[in-house]
């Protein structure tokens, strides 16, 4: 009985660091490729990455990108978004992928297909990239 008592918390400590984010859920195997914006094509590239565990990455259309995955699946939300600073004719582009990414609130993953979402309708559709 002594020995159960004292494996229960070591059990607790090796749950406390599983990932149960979106990348858990089988989106960390893909490079996310956005198709769309709330049903509107997007015709510049952006993609997503979740390289490492509470981590998103990725490539938008002019600068590269980062931050922090703080929600547990299939919940969605990002921090501490950064780029690097580069300029290019698909600023405007960026600044509204950026914009719709940080509004999102919600994830589904089925098979290639990746759906950020939040309440107020907006909807991302990314494609697992070829």
């Amino acid at each position: 009985m002594i020995r159960l008592i004292l494996t229960l918390p070591l059990l607790a400590l090796f749950q406390c660091d599983k990932d149960e984010s979106v990348a858990a859920y089988g989106a960390s195997t893909q490079v996310w490729a956005l198709q769309e914006i709330d049903g509107q094509s997007f015709e510049a590239s952006a993609q997503l990455r979740f390289a490492q565990k509470g981590r998103i990455e990725g490539n938008a259309p002019c600068n590269s990108y980062s931050g922090t995955l703080n929600a547990p699946y299939p919940w969605f939300e990002v921090t501490n978004l950064t780029a690097t600073r580069a300029a290019c004719a698909g600023l405007e582009a960026e600044g509204f992928y950026f914009a719709a990414l940080m509004t999102m609130t919600q994830s589904e993953v089925s098979g290639d297909v990746l759906i950020l979402r939040n309440e107020d309708g907006h909807e991302m559709l990314f494609k697992a990239a070829e």
